[in-house]
């Protein structure tokens, strides 16, 4: 039994918001004069079918550390604990005597489903759960069509959310916490064992990333200053530092939308000669809320077709083509390039999301959800919202979706978003001698090309896989078997 501290003090609940400025219920707690203790609970049953993935565990032991480090600036500390929340919680409330927990929203079902069963179990004991807005600028009952419906289709929603007085000024981090007399115990962060080890994977991680807030901040300073006048054209090129890299900073709650929405906005307003892809990237953030809003409305988004037909949809089984999908074995050299840099980095362009999503489950006919699920644990950025709702998307079953009929080419997207090959050289070097006319096709160079650029087609680069229009073919035959599209 650990031992009962004397003072009253108020619980901080972090999740996916691990930052000291722009937080509401850190403020909230604050602004109680309390001593506020803030914890992590690493509970990993409580996500059920969705529990973290290797590269979000990877991302979750660093982002707590880089809090530790900002809480211990103020005079606070991050206390960790492991187990199932409700208990946790409530040993920790009768150890600091603390009648109240502070936190934000989180909108994941298990989530949802998670506070409720936490405020059930502590209100018992009179302990109040204090619940703030989370990690969405708009809050998904906030908007909703004429008729009173949640949207199911984005360009209103974007009309909807930007005809709002949109998301309040972010508010700065605390310059001081206070602190109990005493602290709780806390476990050790390293003992929970989230980084790989044997083998350690990361390595590409540690290059690429530098998570937690100040990296956050670093990331979307860079991003406005070099990369948001050519936004609008320069996302779609895998070849181009041309993308904002967000994400995983957003879904860790490390940066806050308001924060990127605000400075995005400020930046434009002090250099309007560099501004022009200001509301595409507005209308980007945007789509992550269109995510989160369909993900409270249909909880099922995860797991089931969003368009019901498609749950007829005739899915193949084939291990030996996933596996080889996963391990950018294809032969189509822009899908195994985004294939790498997902296991290389954790992380995907979105342009080459939607190529190789496309690939599995149109030219491969294997279900959306093994993508999701492959996503959900090599990316750093695995968020259930926009990861369910953009493999719904790309697989036609999804609000707003692709139209069925929207199969890419992969040879075609290569040489438009690829157009020197640049992105395919780095991640599939055993094709980096070849042209920049042949290297997103190699099947169609002369053996004599092949042999000098020192390639032996399934031997050192496989060949493809499916072919790309028979596999096209049957994909229309599968889709217009629905007989609904």
């Amino acid at each position: 039994m650990r031992r009962i501290l004397a003072a009253e003090s108020v619980i901080l609940w972090l999740r996916n918001d691990l930052r000291l400025d722009d937080q509401r219920a850190l403020a909230a707690a604050v602004a109680t004069g309390a001593p506020v203790i803030p914890v992590y609970v690493l509970d990993d049953a409580a996500a059920g079918d969705w529990p973290l993935g290797g590269a979000s565990r990877w991302w979750l032991h660093q982002s707590l550390a880089a809090l530790a480090a900002d809480l211990k600036a103020v005079g606070s500390r991050l206390v960790l604990r492991r187990g199932e929340s409700a208990e946790v919680l409530a040993e920790l409330c009768r150890e600091t005597k603390a009648k109240s927990i502070y936190l934000s929203r989180a909108y994941e079902p298990w989530a949802a489903a998670q506070e409720q069963g936490v405020n059930t179990a502590l209100s018992k004991s009179g302990i109040a759960l204090k619940r703030y807005a989370g990690a969405v600028m708009f809050e998904p009952e906030s908007l909703r069509t004429k008729a009173g419906d949640p949207f199911k289709v984005y360009t209103p929603f974007w009309r909807a959310a930007v005809a709002t007085a949109g998301p309040a000024q972010p508010t700065p981090a605390p310059r001081a916490l206070a602190a109990p007399a005493k602290w709780p115990t806390s476990d050790k962060l390293a003992d929970w064992a989230l980084l790989p080890t044997k083998p350690d994977w990361a390595g590409g991680f540690r290059t690429a990333w530098q998570p937690g807030a100040a990296g956050a901040k670093v990331r979307l300073e860079t991003f406005l200053s070099t990369a948001l006048h050519g936004y609008a054209e320069n996302r779609n090129r895998p070849d181009l530092p041309g993308t904002s890299r967000l994400s995983p900073h957003l879904h860790f709650g490390e940066i806050s939308p308001a924060h990127c929405w605000h400075a995005a906005k400020a930046y434009a307003a002090a250099h309007p000669d560099r501004s022009a892809g200001l509301e595409t990237f507005l209308k980007e953030l945007v789509w992550r809320e269109f995510s989160y809003h369909l993900l409270v409305h249909w909880p099922t988004l995860p797991h089931a077709p969003f368009r019901q037909d498609f749950a007829r949809f005739p899915w193949v089984t084939d291990d030996a083509k996933l596996k080889a999908w996963q391990r950018g074995q294809t032969g189509y050299p822009i899908v195994d390039a985004g294939m790498r840099e997902l296991w290389s980095t954790g992380w995907m362009h979105n342009r080459v999301r939607m190529i190789v999503g496309s690939f599995l489950v149109k030219h491969l006919l294997l279900p959306w959800q093994s993508g999701e699920a492959w996503f959900w644990d090599t990316l750093v950025d695995a968020d259930l919202a926009s990861n369910s709702a953009s493999w719904q998307w790309i697989a036609g079953s999804g609000a707003d979706a692709a139209p069925y009929f929207r199969i890419f080419n992969p040879m075609t997207q290569g040489e438009t978003f690829d157009p020197n090959a640049d992105y395919v050289r780095r991640w599939v070097p055993e094709l980096a001698r070849l042209p920049n006319g042949l290297i997103h096709q190699p099947w169609t160079a002369p053996k004599e090309i092949l042999t000098a650029a020192g390639i032996k087609l399934g031997a050192t680069y496989p060949r493809p896989i499916v072919d790309h229009a028979t596999a096209r073919a049957r994909a229309l035959a599968a889709f217009q078997s629905l007989k609904v599209l």
